[in-house]
């Protein structure tokens, strides 16, 4: 892949698994290129490379390279970055690339909220479709508070990874991939306790009624 890659790393299995990887972007709405560029990027130890070593490690153009960065910039998951002296890009994919993409989403889901809730005064809180509206702001608005509560313990949860693998060396880091290949917890029933309820939804239809009744 890289000049910075370990010499034994196999360059056909890791293609394969970039092409394996990018279908699962592709399935979740990215384009196909930009998916590959980015499976590249995340797969490359510092997590940068040029347009040239993409070009190569993919076998397309510069010109597909320069559109799938361009995408992969407008959504915020690649950076550019230029050596100092140099006039060679470089193309990066941050650390913390998925926590950016779940804030992302947080404000996608703040827009969700307020268009349907502008929803409700327009076809009528008391309708049918009033209510179902109403309970979609509810839904989100619960989803909101449960995703900025979910931040925060990855964030705790995160310091005290890098913690032990800082203090164990080798040894901590071996630690934390074998955490990451473990097999994964159960998930959790859910918990109808924390459920919006009717008495909630009718609760926010109320609110929102009185909203729209003093908006007009």
């Amino acid at each position: 892949m890289s000049e910075d890659d370990p010499p034994g790393r196999d360059p056909e299995h890791l293609l394969a698994y970039i092409e394996r990887f990018a279908s699962v972007l592709t399935d979740s709405g990215i384009p196909r290129m930009p998916a590959r560029v980015f499976a590249a990027l995340l797969t490359a130890d510092d997590g940068r490379l040029t347009s040239q070593q993409l070009s190569i490690t993919l076998d397309i153009s510069p010109a597909a390279v320069s559109g799938a960065v361009r995408y992969l910039s407008q959504i915020g998951l690649v950076t550019r970055e230029r050596d100092p002296g140099s006039r060679r890009d470089r193309y990066r994919v941050l650390d913390e690339v998925w926590q950016d993409v779940i804030l992302q989403r947080d404000t996608l889901l703040a827009r969700w909220e307020a268009s349907l809730t502008e929803g409700v005064a327009v076809v009528g809180p008391e309708t049918p479709a009033g209510r179902r509206l109403a309970e979609s702001v509810v839904m989100f608005q619960f989803l909101r508070r449960e995703l900025s509560g979910m931040l925060e313990r990855w964030y705790a949860q995160r310091a005290a990874l890098r913690a032990e693998a800082a203090r164990g060396g080798l040894d901590g880091r071996d630690a934390l991939v074998a955490r990451a290949l473990a097999p994964a917890p159960a998930p959790a029933s859910p918990n109808r306790s924390e459920q919006p309820d009717g008495a909630q939804i009718r609760d926010q239809t109320r609110t929102l009624r009185g909203s729209s009744a003093s908006a007009t």
